[in-house]
């Protein structure tokens, strides 16, 4: 029972009929006191249900609930490590000792997937964290988020199995358990993937399957070329996909004049992997084919517009709307300042934005790493290494642009996507470009947790195409 305490002193009721998923994660995170890299009211910083929003929109969750996988997503874009397992992949065996290795530690814990009604319960698919285990009697104790229908109970663990061990016919897969710690190093990154645009299925079916293929297909002569091959077809702005992260909050007696130490230091870190990023041929490659084949960035992507579009999400989210593109921002009084902890100058960018959210006027902040160069605004230069351009971007080029985006990408795809390259010279060649190994600490550390995210973003995609083939076949 040594986990149950911890879950118990966050456990909450679901705030919503369909939120089981969520609340089930707020609960875990709470529990692992996992930095939610933001905060929630007035001073603190604590995860709520609206927080969750990065793999799946919250109006289709209140309406149609979760999926495992996107919980899964959900827990890693949230900083937490995940360890899931399908129930038809898994054995009863394994679970059980998931199950007494969670409750009996304090920063392990687990949380299943299960059809209600093999526990003879009222309603289908649900999500909960398991709080203890009895040996002697083999039972685990359920703490339901849903308590508006029952308290905690124990459950007999073959039957828990079992109940885990059903098809979800949402998505037509097994449910299963998963098991959630927290990072050994806190979570600060600057680039996320996310599924909230309805465009990142055909990116994500894009680089998933049609590259190999077409990697395969093609004869290559050069690194470029495979690039070029693996860029020039996407199906969607990049931007819909990868993302990258600005911190913001509500101003506190007008716009910000400084930042505190834990936000000087998530800013050195963005910035150190913004820089470590620009120093990669990967970067050097995707700058490149862009210039060569006149590929221009969006006229969106200015920082001013980013910081306004981040403003009005995190207006709306501290209002506690989930509908932030109906929000009406003003890009009129957006003020800019270089500050430091101590007040002086150069070290972050905060951009002030004022926004009205449901009839009320707000100021928010947006923290912005500072890069310090030199030279023309926009402009650049290009140096060569080992036969490859490198770019070195200039002020004011501190925010992550298309190119990043693109390279981070990269960077981020699968080892398996390089496999059917026919020529091997060239294999190794852009094996050695993206492998991870060959990067900085932070850039590496950036990277992996785009491959993770990116893994469970693949299952979901897989989920998500074999529920709309069942449903043309039902309507056939």
């Amino acid at each position: 029972m040594n986990g149950f305490f911890k879950l118990v002193s966050t456990f909450q009721t679901q705030a919503e009929p369909a939120y089981c998923g969520l609340t089930t994660l707020v609960v875990v995170l709470n529990a692992l006191s996992v930095d939610p890299g933001r905060r929630w009211k007035g001073p603190w910083r604590w995860f709520d249900e609206s927080m969750l929003d990065c793999c799946e929109p919250l109006e289709n969750v209140k309406k149609n609930g979760i999926t495992f996988s996107k919980v899964s997503c959900l827990a890693q874009c949230a900083g937490a490590s995940v360890q899931a397992f399908r129930a038809n992949e898994s054995s009863l065996d394994l679970f059980r000792s998931f199950v007494e290795t969670c409750a009996s530690s304090e920063d392990h814990h687990l949380v299943v997937s299960y059809d209600r009604q093999i526990l003879k319960q009222t309603g289908t698919g649900h999500f909960s964290p398991v709080g203890g285990y009895h040996r002697h009697k083999d039972m685990a104790l359920i703490l339901d988020v849903a308590r508006f229908k029952y308290p905690p109970h124990w459950v007999p663990l073959s039957l828990l199995w079992e109940a885990l061990n059903s098809v979800d016919e949402a998505t037509g897969k097994s449910r299963g358990f998963m098991m959630i710690t927290k990072r050994a190093k806190p979570t600060c990154f600057l680039f996320t993937l996310s599924c909230k645009d309805q465009r990142w299925r055909a990116m994500c079916k894009y680089l998933l399957e049609e590259v190999p293929y077409l990697l395969k297909s093609r004869g290559f002569t050069t690194v470029e070329e495979v690039v070029y091959t693996v860029f020039g077809s996407l199906p969607a702005d990049v931007a819909s996909f990868v993302k990258w992260i600005v911190e913001a909050k509500p101003a506190v007696n007008g716009p910000i004049e400084k930042v505190d130490r834990d936000e000087t230091e998530r800013l050195r870190y963005k910035s150190k992997v913004l820089q470590q990023l620009r120093q990669t041929r990967a970067l050097a490659l995707i700058t490149k084919w862009m210039e060569q084949n006149s590929v221009n960035s969006p006229e969106d992507e200015s920082l001013q517009t980013a910081i306004l579009q981040a403003c009005c999400q995190g207006a709306a989210a501290f209002r506690g709307s989930n509908c932030y593109p109906n929000v009406k921002c003003f890009k009129k009084d957006v003020k800019e300042s270089n500050v430091t902890p101590n007040g002086a100058r150069g070290e972050a960018v905060v951009m002030s934005s004022r926004v009205l959210v449901d009839g009320c006027e707000q100021v928010i902040d947006a923290l912005v790493p500072k890069r310090p160069s030199s030279g023309n605004v926009g402009g650049g230069s290009v140096l060569q290494q080992d036969g490859i351009d490198q770019v070195t971007l200039e002020e004011n080029a501190f925010h992550p642009t298309t190119r990043d985006l693109l390279a981070v990408l990269l960077l981020a795809l699968p080892p398996s996507t390089w496999e059917q390259i026919p020529d091997l010279s060239i294999h190794a060649e852009i094996s050695r470009i993206v492998s991870r190994k060959e990067l900085p600490h932070e850039l590496q550390l950036e990277v992996e947790h785009l491959f993770e995210q990116a893994f469970f973003v693949s299952r979901s995609c897989t989920e998500e195409a074999l529920t709309e083939e069942a449903l043309i076949e039902t309507k056939n």
